[in-house]
């Protein structure tokens, strides 16, 4: 017999009904789909990483409930690796992981703090150490998101500073692992590299998400989102511009999918403000207000020069 069943079999009397749970009322009492149906709103697509959460959640859940029966086991490993391009989600997708690891009782906050290399590692020796240990102290309790994270390991240089954050992290991911959760983030391949050469990084690291790019319909529906949150919207001409303009921005360097397309209605609405400001009539109605033309967008570089409008990757 098992050492789980034993364990049962301990916990009540001999002739009396195994106790149960209710998996449903459990889930309902978390309010974990609060916060997947939020991901759902907030997000475009991304059906396989959605997936993957939900996943991750029942797991959590599970694992909370075996612990009513005192069925022990150890904290899962959640620490993770969130691989793909810019724009395609992933620092939010870890933020509403927070929100869940919070809710399943993972965590004591489930806040998210997002860094850099530049926010880890010193530039002299005695610096590196004090900084890492103050940025994992404001991230315990919730999810550390390191972004561009192969930017820690520095082979070609022998002074750089940045194998000492990784050690300390390695030490923190193993020994705090049931109060802070670790996201690694970065291009796929670059990523690869890095777990190649830091063993002791892709051992601790239980979960690796791949992000996908965003289709051209999908970013159509994600601009129709953002608009729609600042009170905007396209004429239909207008969306048939944006429609065209879409998949031109996307053959060309530095995009950086939603991203991207987020720099773009940003400025269309800079356009439209000066036209609306440089017509004749001063008498504007809510839908003059609200609405992006054509003209708002056509004047794009990438319609007129095939080059983007000098936004920041």
């Amino acid at each position: 017999m098992s050492d789980s069943k034993n364990v049962g079999a301990a916990a009540r009397p001999a002739g009396q009904a195994e106790d149960v749970v209710d998996l449903e009322a459990e889930f309902k009492a978390s309010h974990i789909q609060e916060v997947l149906d939020k991901l759902d709103r907030e997000l475009i697509g991304l059906k396989p990483i959605k997936t993957r959460i939900r996943e991750i959640a029942a797991l959590l859940l599970v694992d909370r409930l075996r612990k009513q029966f005192a069925l022990t086991s150890e904290t899962p490993t959640l620490h993770m690796s969130f691989t793909g391009n810019p724009g395609t989600g992933k620092t939010t997708v870890a933020m509403r992981m927070g929100e869940i690891l919070k809710r399943l009782g993972y965590v004591r906050e489930g806040h998210l703090v997002t860094v850099t290399r530049d926010d880890l590692v010193g530039q002299y020796i005695g610096h590196t150490a004090p900084k890492t240990k103050e940025v994992i102290k404001k991230a315990m309790g919730g999810v550390l998101f390191i972004d561009e994270a192969y930017y820690l390991y520095k082979p070609e240089n022998e002074r750089d500073y940045g194998a000492e954050s990784i050690e300390i992290l390695l030490q923190v991911m193993e020994n705090n692992r049931d109060d802070l959760v670790v996201i690694l983030a970065g291009y796929k391949d670059k990523m690869d590299r890095f777990f190649q050469s830091n063993p002791g990084m892709r051992s601790r690291i239980a979960h690796h998400l791949d992000f996908p790019d965003y289709s051209a319909d999908e970013l159509m529906a994600i601009a129709r989102l953002m608009l729609a949150s600042q009170n905007y919207r396209f004429s239909p001409n207008g969306e048939k511009a944006f429609a065209e303009y879409i998949p031109l921005r996307m053959k060309l360097g530095h995009f950086a999918n939603a991203r991207s397309i987020r720099n773009a209605l940003d400025r269309a609405r800079l356009r439209q403000a000066n036209r609306l400001f440089a017509g004749k009539s001063r008498k504007l109605t809510r839908l003059d207000l609200i609405t992006l033309e054509p003209d708002d967008i056509l004047v794009s570089r990438v319609f007129k020069e095939g080059q983007p409008d000098g936004e920041a990757s």
